[in-house]
Parts: C-alpha cells; sequence; structure tokens
C-alpha cells in the first residue's frame, strides 16, 4: 500500500507542475489531493514504525547528524506540497551544528510536522533548529490560528482518544512522542509540547532532543 501511494504522489506531483498558475481551481484541487495522499502516506509509514519499535523489530540507529543538512533534507521533502499551495518556508539552523540522533525517526516526526503545519498555516511556515540549554530544539512553527489551549495544556495527553466527530485519532502526536522518547542521554529522554506564538504568531510544534 505504501508504495502504491508513493507512485501515486509522483504521480500528482508531474499533474501540478503542468497546471497552469496556483489562481487556477485546477491547481488547488490538485494540491489538495497531494496533501491527503501524503497524509496517507505519512499514517502508514507512523504504524509501520510504531509496529517495529513495539515488536523490537525497528534497527534504532542514533549517529552524528549535520544539523544544516539534516532541515535542508526535511524541507526538500515538504517542499513540492508547501509550493503547490503557495507556502513560504523558512528555514533557520544553528551554524556548525551536530547532534546525535536516528535520522529517519526524527525526520518522520519533523516532516509530519511541518506537513499538518500546511493544513492550518495561512500562508508561512517556520524550521527552527538550534541548541536550547544543553539540548537540540526543533520548532516548526506557522502562521495559523494556532492549537486549541487545551492540546496546549495536556499535550500528548489530549490525544489519548478518538474524535469521531472530525476523524482525529492522535497518531501523529503518539508516533512523535515514542520517537522521541527513544533518545536519551544521561537519563533524559526526547519530549515534545505544543505551544502557540513564536516567530509567526500561530502553533508551534517542539520536539527536544537530550
Amino acid at each position: 500500500m505504501k508504495n502504491s501511494i508513493s507512485v501515486l504522489i509522483g504521480t500528482i506531483q508531474r499533474f501540478i507542475a503542468r497546471t497552469e498558475p496556483e489562481n487556477s481551481e485546477t491547481h488547488r484541487e490538485m494540491s489538495q489531493m497531494l496533501y491527503e495522499t501524503q497524509r496517507i502516506n505519512g499514517n502508514l509509514i507512523q504504524l509501520l514504525t510504531l509496529y517495529k519499535l513495539g515488536n523490537d523489530l525497528y534497527p534504532f540507529n542514533p549517529e552524528t547528524q549535520e544539523i544544516a543538512e539534516f532541515a535542508q533534507m526535511a524541507a526538500s521533502q515538504v517542499g513540492p506540497l508547501l509550493s503547490s499551495c503557495g507556502i513560504a518556508l523558512e528555514v533557520d539552523v544553528e551554524d556548525d551544528c551536530y547532534w546525535e540522533f536516528d535520522a529517519d525517526l526524527v525526520n518522520g516526526i519533523v516532516v509530519n510536522a511541518m506537513n499538518n503545519a500546511a493544513h492550518y498555516t495561512k500562508s508561512a511556515i517556520r524550521l527552527v533548529i538550534a541548541t536550547v540549554n544543553d539540548a537540540l530544539e526543533i520548532r516548526v512553527e506557522d502562521d495559523g490560528g494556532g492549537f486549541p489551549q487545551r492540546m496546549v495544556d495536556e499535550g500528548i495527553a489530549a490525544m489519548r482518544g478518538v474524535d469521531f466527530s472530525t476523524g482525529s485519532t492522535g497518531l501523529g502526536l503518539y508516533f512523535a512522542a515514542v520517537s522521541a522518547k527513544m533518545h536519551r542521554n544521561r537519563k533524559e529522554e526526547g519530549s515534545i509540547r505544543l505551544e502557540n506564538g513564536g516567530g509567526l504568531g500561530g502553533g508551534c510544534f517542539i520536539l527536544r532532543l537530550p
């Protein structure tokens, strides 16, 4: 299923490249189709990864990463979607920064956060990565309406149930929380949190790695 959807994503991206500029109805419809298809693909990857983590099948492999290169890789994965939706992406990364983590897991968290932000933002997304209080902090910010206060106050606990009216299962946050906790250093473990405000005044997803 995942491989088939990946082929479909590539086909949609080619269709978008051949449509008229952003102001056309066809372009907007294809952009929405791309978003939804990438969302399905991301959910399937999260489920597969959680299955592997839960059954000790995932090859957890933290290695030293050049943060600027990592940020560019993540940005390139969401670039086609953001471009098709007319959303600007700003990347702000600390100079000469290196950190040890599992690149596949963290990339999955960050790309999912940016895809989610693309659905709620008005016009811009900001990826900020810097060391804060002896930890690596990765922030995905947008200029949308922000997170509901309950989600900000309760974090992952607010998404433990299923909202049948909206179809929300909290899978993305759960995946992020589990993957973050895999990263440990000196009895500290990774974590996620939600805020409102940030550099763009909207929602802020924050991943902290020790």
